[in-house]
């Protein structure tokens, strides 16, 4: 008998799954609960049953921001309690609250499982347990409280009961740094397009939760260094990239609605529009939130294409957004840099990237690229087939990149898909949470039981291609 095989008969099937698995498995249970109780009278009217609450437990969990109830009217403030638990469960990391309880049941020093949680957590962006994760935890609490604290008092001050403006101060704290973009109006926050506290106050938060904690971490430990000249290559490269990404996406907007000379033009001056493009910018990359009405008919084409380039991009790695990071366009885009040059290796700031990077760059690319072109697909075919008038491929294209990447925006797509399509979307939320690259590590170790996968010695002859 070998030793795997008296290690499966030791164990019961739950001891022996790996972290993807064990991470897939709380996710789903998470979601499951949570639509249990988001279902009950006590938490939403009768306008909301099973289905509502699956999918608005799913967009929570994922901190997505999707959504086909009205969350200030179907759910009543203990469900909205449950809602904003399920977003600091989704937002603050699954995957380390996973490895916490993992201990609990699946078999526990051997060197292979802790090999197996180090590298899983690596991927997933969180850095390790324990004080990382007691770091992580206080940084949220204390920017969500002094978020609530300034919405309170300088932002929603034309809410008279103190009870309910203190209860949207919290709630749109927690959604903002969690980058989930829930709001309890039905207009998001359209209404406080003028309000310049609110509109800065999300957008520092969507800012800080969307870095990740190794970002933020690395910047107060160098907090007194001059010039902070001694941040890590990550670091730099998360804060330049962003920058970037939000300047592009804001004189973009700009720019492309300005030519269009669209509807957004219409009712705003010069002072409107910065914040409103500036906010826009920076919760594309997966907030959701909106202060402006987005829909085919309010902004171009251009502009729409725009949006979905920041959707896909997303936030940084550990961070509470999605997407396909900005660490891995940094990568794509040095690696392409270095192909024009004819250049062998890939550098970055005089630092060489591995080869293993690059190749996890493209992959991670690739496979969010065709994961979303077949969510389109499918529910393309659903609308077709559902006796509907069928939407544009551009409303479901947007509406896919905005749930693989958990950001949330909607074009009024969401609510009018048949049951197939919301399905679909829960599905694209799910994986683009987890990442799409956890997800099928979870498959693969599940196809092979749990085995472990030794590095083939075999050498292989090589041979150019032509590309």
């Amino acid at each position: 008998m070998t030793f795997s095989n008296f290690t499966n008969r030791r164990y019961p099937w739950y001891r022996r799954l790996t972290v993807p698995q064990f991470t897939v498995l709380t996710g789903l249970l998470v979601i499951f609960i949570g639509t249990l109780i988001l279902s009950s009278p006590l938490c939403s009217s009768n306008q909301v049953g099973l289905w509502e609450s699956f999918f608005t437990a799913t967009s929570a969990v994922t901190v997505t921001g999707l959504t086909i109830i009205d969350i200030g009217k179907d759910l009543s403030i203990y469900g909205q309690i449950i809602l904003a638990l399920m977003l600091l469960i989704g937002g603050l990391g699954l995957m380390a609250i996973t490895t916490f309880l993992q201990g609990f049941v699946v078999s526990g020093t051997e060197l292979r499982c802790r090999l197996d949680r180090g590298k899983t957590l690596d991927e997933f962006g969180v850095g390790g347990v324990g004080r990382t994760f007691r770091g992580i935890a206080l940084t949220a609490i204390v920017l969500i409280c002094l978020g609530a604290v300034v919405l309170f008092y300088f932002g929603f001050n034309n809410i008279p009961n103190l009870s309910e403006r203190l209860w949207a101060s919290l709630f749109h704290s927690i959604s903002a740094y969690n980058n989930a973009g829930f709001g309890l109006w039905s207009d998001s926050l359209q209404s406080y397009r003028t309000n310049w506290v609110v509109n800065i106050v999300i957008i520092l938060l969507v800012i800080l939760g969307g870095l990740g904690w190794r970002v933020t971490s690395d910047i107060w430990v160098n907090r007194k260094n001059l010039y902070f000249r001694n941040l890590s290559l990550h670091t730099r490269l998360v804060l330049r990239t962003s920058a970037i990404l939000v300047c592009i996406g804001a004189v973009g907007l700009f720019i492309t609605e300005s030519i269009s000379d669209g509807y957004l033009f219409s009712d705003m001056n010069w002072r409107e529009r910065s914040i409103s493009f500036l906010f826009e910018s920076v919760s594309a990359r997966t907030a959701g939130f909106t202060n402006m009405p987005i829909s085919i008919e309010t902004i171009s084409d251009s502009g729409l294409l725009l949006l979905m380039t920041l959707m896909f991009i997303g936030a940084s790695p550990g961070g509470t957004g999605g997407g396909i990071k900005t660490t891995t366009v940094a990568a794509l885009m040095a690696a392409t840099r270095s192909t024009l040059r004819g250049q062998d290796d890939v550098v970055i700031r005089h630092r060489q990237i591995s080869d293993k990077v690059v190749l996890r760059a493209v992959g991670i690319t690739v496979a969010s690229l065709l994961f979303v072109l077949v969510m389109a697909l499918l529910i393309t075919l659903s609308s077709s087939f559902g006796g509907r008038e069928p939407f544009s491929f551009l409303e479901i294209l947007f509406t896919c990149i905005s749930a693989f990447a958990t950001v949330g925006f909607d074009l009024g797509v969401t609510q009018q898909l048949s049951h197939f399509g919301q399905f679909v979307l829960v599905v694209g939320m799910f994986v683009g949470r987890l990442g799409i690259l956890l997800l099928l590590s979870a498959i693969w170790q599940a196809i092979n039981k749990g085995r472990l996968q030794h590095q083939s010695r075999i050498g292989y002859p090589r041979e150019d291609l032509y590309v």
